[in-house]
């Protein structure tokens, strides 16, 4: 079920100015940082924290999940290279 999960493309993120870089694989990558790094409730990130759960529910596919977390790390600008 994992493979199903994963990332075409890792899009790696910094989510503290000097933390070191993470590379984000899947969508359960994705959602911890969603969680525990992106807790600024803005509309983009919501909109990721949903794509991710309908991943993991097997209501969508793991492209929107990462299109939707590109668009909130960009916002919140952790985004190092998608």
């Amino acid at each position: 079920m994992t493979g199903l999960r994963r990332f075409e493309r890792p899009v790696v993120v910094q989510v503290s100015r000097h933390g070191s870089e993470r590379i984000v694989l899947d969508v359960n990558d994705a959602a911890t940082i969603l969680m525990r790094d992106l807790r600024s409730q803005t509309k983009k990130r919501n909109a990721a924290m949903d794509a991710c759960l309908q991943v993991l529910r097997g209501e969508a596919h793991p492209p929107a999940a990462r299109r939707a977390f590109v668009a909130a790390a960009l916002e919140a600008k952790i985004l190092r290279m998608d």
